[in-house]
């Protein structure tokens, strides 16, 4: 029977810090953005620049997705503590370089390193659950870690907007390099040391990186041109290397993502699918504040609650999702949540008019909110399904970092489209919230077939879409076994779990073993 995680105990003394910095991590990166845009034009007034205001979007999201991507080979080779110092480090570099900055060029170069920091810390936020929480907590974790992200939706405009009151932009920088530099020290006081892996020496899947940037790349710049027949090339375009690079992939030896994603009957690659179209509901929100200004009349503020709804539905509804536990319950979930999600932003598309009474605006609310859900209660699962998708701890968490990257792409050909889509209905706003909302959700049903074929996918030796390792029988594999008897003779040294070095060695045989008997994961 599987040992059931509870909240005291994940927030309890033993691994608050832990959770702290895995969390803390993901809401730097997730706030930064928005914070940064209330930012913007105090700065630009003070320090010129205007006509770079969109690329301090778009190099931050280009150096996000690069870091992001080499975030299990940085893992790998550092450890947790050296990771998450270079991630936060450079991060609080980055936004150094943004307060001192005398001139738009330089606060770019800050952005740049801002990214790069940014991209390692969200990707690291899932990457390092695996081996710094015990399984009965991946979860949870995950439910905390992927909530920041709406709660950076939230906090990131608020406490940019402040400082933009009091014209304070620089001041701004100087918290988020002073909250990154002291991130520092809890990382080093509270994650594991960890240990130098096979993959350390691995060769950095340099076609894969220049690959996943060019096509960031290009559709970045197709969503800041005017919407039209540029947007609509900049893609088309953009496809293009994101298919070479999953053929790529499939042969290469230096990969971004791990060998099982591409087995003919790996759950693995239809659980990424699911991911994205989860990510893709997000890219909605830039434009509801603007619905609810001039259809609703609402003032800023109030628009820019409206703007959060969704956020907020999400990261709400992880915290209560992440106590599901049942394989059936668990799996249900990860169906339900992209249809909630389809189901919800088409039922904000149907209320759209002008000048809607205060009833229809409640029931904006709820719509988002429901929207928001059907993230939240599929993302902490989908996790866990990620992380136990390889017994193997390096190839676990590569997978687990996938996420983030799989994110990241996702929102930058998600800005650009909803770009698209609302400039095919101008000049009538209600008419661009139609072909906004209902395209997006028209694209998002098909998460619920993706989810729905990653629980037949089911490759034998593979995890399955609930976290279990299982044979064709659908009992526990040989490993999983010795995993357990592995995890009953640790031993706690320095407030850290680790394996006895003869228990390790007996689980690193049973993995051979074990792949010896499986079928393997490579196309």
């Amino acid at each position: 029977m599987t040992e059931k995680g509870t909240w005291g105990e994940l927030l309890g003394s033993r691994y608050l810090g832990t959770a702290t910095v895995l969390a803390g991590g993901v809401l730097l990166e997730a706030s930064n953005v928005y914070l940064t845009t209330s930012l913007l034009p105090t700065a630009i007034a003070d320090i010129g620049g205007a006509r770079f205001y969109a690329w301090t979007m778009t190099v931050f999201l280009l150096a996000s997705v690069v870091s992001a991507i080499l975030v299990s080979r940085v893992l790998a080779r550092l450890g947790a503590r050296g990771a998450y110092a270079v991630g936060f480090g450079l991060f609080a570099l980055g936004s150094a370089v943004a307060a001192v900055s005398p001139a738009m060029e330089a606060l770019l170069a800050g952005r740049v390193v801002q990214g790069l920091g940014g991209g390692l810390m969200a990707g690291l936020g899932y990457a390092v659950i695996r081996s710094a929480l015990p399984a009965r907590l991946w979860a949870r974790a995950a439910a905390l870690a992927s909530a920041m992200w709406g709660v950076g939706n939230l906090a990131g405009p608020a406490v940019g907007g402040l400082f933009a009151q009091f014209g304070a932009w620089r001041l701004a920088f100087v918290l988020l390099a002073v909250t990154a530099a002291a991130a520092i020290a809890l990382a080093f006081r509270t994650l594991p040391a960890g240990e130098r892996s096979s993959d350390a020496s691995g060769r950095i899947p340099v076609v894969s990186l220049g690959l996943l940037t060019v096509a960031v790349g290009v559709v970045s710049v197709a969503s800041v041109v005017p919407p039209g027949p540029l947007t609509v090339a900049g893609i088309a375009v953009a496809l293009v290397p994101v298919a070479v690079f999953v053929a790529y992939e499939r042969k290469s030896a230096a990969r971004v993502l791990p060998a099982t994603t591409y087995a003919p009957r790996s759950d693995l690659k239809w659980i990424y699918l699911t991911v994205a179209f989860l990510s893709l509901g997000i890219g909605t929100e830039t434009f509801i504040p603007l619905f609810g200004q001039d259809l609703g009349g609402l003032p800023p503020l109030a628009a820019g609650f409206l703007g959060a709804a969704l956020s907020f539905g999400w990261s709400i509804s992880q915290l209560v999702s992440s106590n599901a536990t049942s394989p059936r319950l668990v799996r249900g979930l990860q169906i339900a949540g992209p249809a909630l999600l389809t189901v919800g932003l088409a039922a904000y598309a149907s209320l759209q008019s002008t000048g809607p009474g205060a009833a229809i605006i409640a029931l904006w609310v709820v719509a988002l909110m429901v929207s928001g859900a059907g993230i939240g209660i599929a993302f902490p699962h989908l996790t866990v399904a990620v992380m136990s998708a390889s017994s193997d701890k390096t190839e676990g968490e590569k997978a687990a970092a996938g996420i983030n990257t799989v994110m990241l792409i996702t929102n930058g050909f998600g800005t650009a489209l909803a770009g698209l889509l609302v400039n095919l209905g101008a000049p009538s706003l209600v008419d661009s919230a139609h072909y906004l909302l209902i395209g997006f959700a028209a694209i998002i049903a098909f998460g619920v077939l993706t989810a729905i074929r990653a629980g037949s996918a089911g490759s034998p030796g593979s995890r399955s879409l609930t976290g279990q390792h299982q044979n064709d029988d659908g009992s526990g594999t040989e490993d999983d076994v010795a995993d357990q008897r592995g995890r009953a003779r640790h031993v706690e040294r320095g407030g850290v779990d680790e394996a006895e070095p003869h228990v390790r060695e007996q689980q690193a045989a049973g993995d051979r073993e074990a792949m010896r008997a499986t079928p393997a994961n490579t196309p």
